[in-house]
């Protein structure tokens, strides 16, 4: 016993979550989690950024997210079925060069000026996140006793905050603070005392309009304005492009077990009876759909956060990013702690427990005013810090060689990231659903509606199809 890493009981006995052949392969993927949580939210502030650099709409910005997202539901089948016929770390060494590319194409990005073109790189960057997640995820699953399989997910999960963090950090720090267009926001705020009588809604708008007066009479100025502040939003991306390069060739010098049981490729008959399967598990269906509803959820309420800070607070950008930080840090601690209460709760009423919560949570940011919605806002995000990974777990329980397939069922379930803001910016741009409230706090219904959905597949896993299985057992 001396060679096992216990980590928590199991709900019945001890069970260990990793063997020690497995500790350093566990780190080696571990150590990738990081690097989607870093893309999510170095990109996130990028709708708001790049509504004032373009001069765009909300509903127009909030296609950042939606080609950002686009990418897990174009790749993550086509990466399933390359994992199956190749192996994790074929996966792993594709997934980090398609990342690698689209962050490099930033550089094309800034110097053309072209919004559609900053889409084009974010969505070949999720290329190549459809690939490590749809590859990372299974792997860990794999790598010890599937007891304890959500439990080890969740451990790796963990890290993923931590990449969330530095990108939100490098987001306020090196891309929000040193934007032109928040100096010339500032600038205007100080020539015109009276906004501080005002509320902040209004003084948003009277700010956009001054950046588009700007615009018409000062051309040359303005576009040399959008040039710099492009070329600062490019930096974090060049950055990572490099970072991504070196774990490349990490990867391809290491050996990495193969936990697969399989030793062929995946032929058509073999795939559709798979997807047979697939669809004939309801639990898994299930834990798709939550999933989609779950990833939806979680970008609004980060994206969103800064428009809910700058129009209902009256912050700056970056300020309002700063708050995204602490939403993040008490996401990062939530799940620690929520992973050691996992081994005495099961999983479906964990997730349960979790979405009631943020379904309250959510009411307070659509009905308190000020400070008090802000920090409800926040207090969103420790609810939402086991979600990804409970349903990720119970989704794929007992799938054998089928977890790669079905992992990407799960993966693809992201693009409800590229779908649910897009609709949340659109109800900012409209005029709000309660007259009295404004439309940035009322368009928190989406991720209020999303989380209903969680709270119900949690109920029915931990009162349906947990005992069914049990029983059949």
């Amino acid at each position: 016993m001396s060679e096992k890493i216990y980590l928590g009981a199991s709900l019945e006995k001890s069970i260990p979550i990793l063997s020690k052949n497995m500790i350093i392969p566990f780190i080696m993927v571990a150590i990738l989690f990081p690097l989607w949580g870093f893309a999510n939210d170095v990109t996130n502030p990028l709708v708001k950024a790049f509504k004032d650099i373009f001069l765009i709409s909300n509903t127009q910005s909030s296609m950042v997210q939606f080609a950002f997202y686009l990418g897990y539901g174009i790749m993550a089948i086509p990466a399933a079925i390359f994992i199956r016929n190749f192996s994790y770390k074929a996966g792993i060494l594709l997934g980090l060069i398609l990342y690698a590319i689209g962050a490099i194409l930033f550089i094309p990005a800034s110097i053309t000026m072209e919004f559609n073109f900053f889409l084009a790189a974010l969505c070949i960057i999720t290329c190549g996140l459809a690939l490590l997640e749809t590859t990372a995820n299974p792997y860990i699953l794999s790598m010890g006793h599937k007891e304890t399989a959500t439990q080890r997910l969740n451990l790796a999960q963990a890290f993923n905050p931590i990449g969330s963090l530095t990108g939100m950090f490098v987001a306020s720090t090196y891309i929000l603070n040193k934007l032109q267009v928040e100096e010339f926001r500032a600038a205007e705020r100080s020539a015109h005392p009276e906004y501080a009588e005002m509320l902040p809604t209004v003084v948003d708008g009277k700010l956009t309009a001054a950046l588009q007066h700007f615009s018409a009479t000062n051309p040359v100025e303005h576009q040399a304005m959008q040039a710099a502040d492009l070329i600062t939003v490019r930096g974090p991306y060049v950055a990572i492009a490099i970072v991504v390069t070196l774990l490349f060739v990490l990867f391809l010098f290491s050996k990495l077990p193969n936990t697969m049981s399989h030793d062929h490729p995946l032929t058509k008959k073999e795939l559709k009876e798979t997807f047979k399967r697939l669809f004939q598990n309801k639990q898994y269906l299930e834990g798709v759909v939550a999933q989609a509803f779950y990833v939806g959820a979680q970008i609004m309420c980060w994206t969103f956060i800064i428009h809910y800070g700058m129009t209902v607070v009256g912050l700056t950008a970056a300020q309002a990013q700063n708050y995204n930080i602490i939403a993040m840090a008490i996401f990062l601690l939530n799940r620690f702690i929520c992973t050691f209460i996992l081994s005495y709760i099961r999983p479906g009423k964990m997730l349960m427990l979790l979405a009631c919560g943020a379904i309250t949570f959510t009411f307070g940011a659509i009905f308190l005013d000020g400070m008090i919605g802000l920090y409800s806002l926040i207090g969103v995000s420790a609810c939402m810090s086991l979600m990804f990974p409970t349903i990720y777990g119970i989704a794929l329980q007992d799938m054998g060689d089928d977890a790669s397939l079905a992992s990407a069922g799960l993966v693809m379930a992201i693009v409800g990231g590229a779908l649910m803001p897009p609709l949340q910016a659109y109800l900012i741009d409209s005029s709000p659903i309660i007259v009295s409230i404004p439309s940035v706090q009322t368009s928190f219904m989406m991720p209020l509606i999303c989380f209903v959905v969680i709270a119900v597949f949690g109920y029915r896993v931990n009162s349906i199809h947990q005992p069914l299985i049990n029983k059949c057992q």
